[in-house]
């Protein structure tokens, strides 16, 4: 009696998918920016993320959450994550900023 082994939410590989969309993206600005702001919180002068971390917490998003965002909000939810996690900012400095930012926007 053989078990299927564990394969968490993230993890399709082996599973029927349908055909791959391969029609080009054109990042919008946030995505660019989402972008920029890994590859300076990874480089040698800042050091602050590493791309297996970046991994690590996309995998721990639930299913809800892994199946609802875009591959670049997921980018930006990890590094929130990663971030808070080594206490590099706290959880009310994000909504601190939010809030602000939210208000100056018309």
């Amino acid at each position: 009696m053989s078990e299927e082994p564990y394969r968490p939410h993230h993890d399709l590989a082996g599973l029927e998918a349908g055909p791959v969309d391969r029609v080009e993206h054109n990042p919008a600005h946030w995505e660019k920016q989402v972008d920029a702001m890994l590859t300076l919180l990874s480089d040698e002068k800042r050091g602050l993320l590493r791309v297996d971390e970046l991994r690590r917490g996309i995998e721990s998003l639930g299913p809800q959450a892994y199946d609802e965002l875009s591959y670049y909000e997921r980018w930006i939810e990890s590094i929130r994550l990663i971030m808070v996690e080594k206490g590099v900012v706290s959880e009310a400095e994000i909504a601190e900023r939010i809030d602000a930012l939210s208000k100056a926007t018309p």
